[in-house]
């Protein structure tokens, strides 16, 4: 059991899998759908503060010293075009850039574009953390249907 946690824990943590490919993770491992859906979020929620106090550092440190240069320039440029559409609408912008469960959004797109902006911590994290609880919902009731359905199939 302590191996399928790590898993759905680690799962939630990385880019572009986050809490929705951990709550499947987790529940395609015998796990209730519900502590999938709180492993996901806990483990998608705590790289979160350490990416909006330091993403805008990192950046320019790898500026400085020609690391990655293509990455760098394509990360701060997705990060500066999913900045203006948030721009406009502050704290629920960063909320629904989160919430939605697509590739090119999540908690991490949300901490880059929060860095981007010098929005505070205090703003930004409870935006994340409520469009984070939306996205593994939207999920977890996604999962929940293909579990049912396959087994009245």
């Amino acid at each position: 059991m302590f191996e399928d946690i790590l898993k759905t824990l680690v799962t939630a943590m990385l880019p572009i899998l986050e809490i929705r490919g951990a709550i499947p993770v987790g529940v395609a491992a015998g796990m209730d759908p519900w502590t999938a859906f709180a492993i996901g979020f806990v483990g998608n929620m705590l790289p979160v503060p350490f990416l909006i106090l330091l993403a805008r550092k990192v950046i320019e440190w790898m500026k400085k010293h020609h690391i990655l240069d293509k990455l760098t320039t394509f990360v701060e440029r997705k990060g500066k075009e999913k900045a203006k559409t948030v721009q406009a609408y502050s704290f629920w912008g960063l909320f629904i850039l989160v919430a939605i469960p697509l590739p090119g959004t999540g908690a991490w797109t949300g901490a880059l574009v929060a860095s981007l902006l010098d929005m505070r911590l205090k703003r930004a994290l409870p935006a994340i953390g409520m469009g984070v609880a939306v996205a593994g919902l939207i999920v977890l009731v996604l999962t929940y249907g293909v579990i049912h359905i396959g087994t009245l199939v």
